[in-house]
């Protein structure tokens, strides 16, 4: 590629924020085209126009800089939800993501846009590598050098399809064996994607090698270790201008690294709002979360008794399984005067617990990269993580004697090492010159988006 010529790449996620959103997926789309943007890229994105997306015409911008193209079709997107209802996923989800992943293709013409790379994520695009070097790439020389990138964003969630529906792919049966798209005698789009794109990323290094093994690849460990050549881990970022705590305006009051002062305030303010004891000395621990198995609600259910014995104040907000729901309900009738239980979706709140609370809680089964842990060390609320995923690689364990460290974590998935690193740091919040310093450590942390899109960068330059 000529040295003057701009790198091009076509971004396709089947949800974007702020035009549609269910998880982490929409955020990354959302902001790591901007970064590749700033970083020199001709970054288009592409999207589904679901009934959600309140824009005029089929083309918006993120940051009034990067176009997003909309993919419309009225009977597979103008629907209340993206992937599900309440009974389930939509029947229809193979139909519907087939037809998305051709229509970028095809659309690309429509666009008078030849990208030199298309990046797909997770497995709603995981059919355009497929498509892209089996038919199109094959039939028209217009395809012929484009290459991919299939980025993993959570590897349990593959598009498992019975095998009856495999002519919707469009694809022949002779693609439908192990080495291709069948998977314990079903369609498994994710393992497609996986076969047949140039280069697979994850949203951390420690996912990246977790997912070559039996306990974390969900069946597809042998592929990913056959293709670990074309496998890269580059962690997720955060936008530091939206999560700044010196300049927020849903903070009462603002504070930073160099001027600390405003969190204390903050954290009284939190405490009020919450019902809860205006209280420095007692550490306030908050958990933003899904409540489910998989972010270590099954740790804190085991110990959150004999936590509260302590003298310290609890958080929480959250939704999710019925059996948690129950028992936060219970505790917050118990001890009503040290536990705030929000049992709901409120982004202002989370907002107020990542800048009011003292301690973090993020005790995941498993995490490919997760955003809570580096939002809360924007604010200076101190993570308490297990080693796994991108928790392992954003978290390091402070330590007294250096002073170096911007967190707390336990190694195995076991609720009494995590509540001896729950005592750590309540040890250490006890001593107010180490926790200032710790704080001092968290809030320098950068995790920005432009670390992220360089390392994208030179993956994007490993194609062309």
């Amino acid at each position: 590629m000529p040295k003057d010529r701009k790198l091009k790449v076509l971004f396709a996620s089947s949800e974007v924020e702020p035009f549609s959103k269910t998880g982490g997926l929409a955020d990354v789309a959302g902001s790591l085209p901007i970064a590749l943007d700033k970083a020199g890229v001709d970054i288009r994105v592409i999207t589904p126009r679901y009934k959600c997306v309140r824009v005029f015409g089929n083309e918006a911008r993120l940051a009034d800089k990067v176009p997003v193209y909309f993919i419309n079709n009225n009977k597979y997107f103008m629907r209340n939800n993206l992937y599900a209802e309440k009974g389930g996923d939509y029947a229809d989800n193979l139909d519907r993501f087939a037809f998305f992943s051709k229509g970028i293709i095809e659309g690309l013409k429509e666009l008078d846009f030849k990208p030199d790379i298309i990046h797909c994520n997770d497995w709603q695009t995981a059919l355009l590598p497929v498509y892209l070097k089996e038919i199109y790439g094959k039939q028209d020389k217009f395809y012929g050098k484009m290459k991919t990138v299939l980025t993993v964003h959570n590897l349990g969630y593959q598009g498992v399809f019975p095998k009856e529906g495999f002519p919707k792919t469009g694809l022949g049966w002779e693609y439908f064996t192990m080495h291709r798209l069948e998977f314990y005698d079903m369609v498994n789009i994710l393992k497609g994607g996986l076969v047949y794109t140039d280069i697979i990323t994850t949203v951390s290094p420690t996912y990246a090698k977790e997912i070559q093994t039996a306990e974390f690849g969900c069946g597809l460990n042998g592929l990913l270790s056959e293709r670990k050549g074309a496998l890269f881990g580059i962690l997720n970022g955060i936008d530091h201008e939206e999560w700044d705590p010196s300049n927020d305006k849903e903070l009462k009051y603002h504070f930073s690294a160099l001027k600390p002062e405003g969190k204390c305030k903050e954290k009284a303010s939190l405490q009020k709002e919450a019902g809860l004891e205006q209280r420095q000395d007692a550490p306030l621990i908050g958990i933003v979360s899904r409540l489910a198995d998989q972010k270590g609600l099954d740790l804190i259910a085991r110990i959150i008794n004999p936590l509260l014995d302590h003298d310290v104040q609890f958080i929480l907000l959250g939704t999710g399984e019925e059996k948690y729901h129950r028992l936060f309900e219970e505790i917050s009738k118990r001890v009503p005067h040290k536990a705030s239980i929000n049992l709901k979706f409120d982004e202002l709140l989370a907002k107020r617990i990542y800048s009011g609370a003292d301690i973090f809680l993020m005790p995941s089964r498993y995490e490919p990269c997760g955003l809570s842990q580096m939002i809360s060390l924007r604010y200076g609320t101190i993570p308490v993580v297990r080693r796994t995923g991108g928790l392992a690689d954003t978290i390091t364990g402070f330590d007294p004697d250096t002073t170096r460290g911007n967190g707390f974590v336990f190694e195995r998935y076991d609720a009494w090492e995590f509540f001896d690193a729950i005592k750590k740091a309540i040890g250490i919040y006890k001593q107010k010159g180490l926790w200032a310093k710790l704080v001092s450590n968290a809030m320098k942390c950068d995790f920005s988006w432009d670390k992220s899109a360089k390392k994208y960068l030179e993956v994007y330059k490993k194609l062309i």
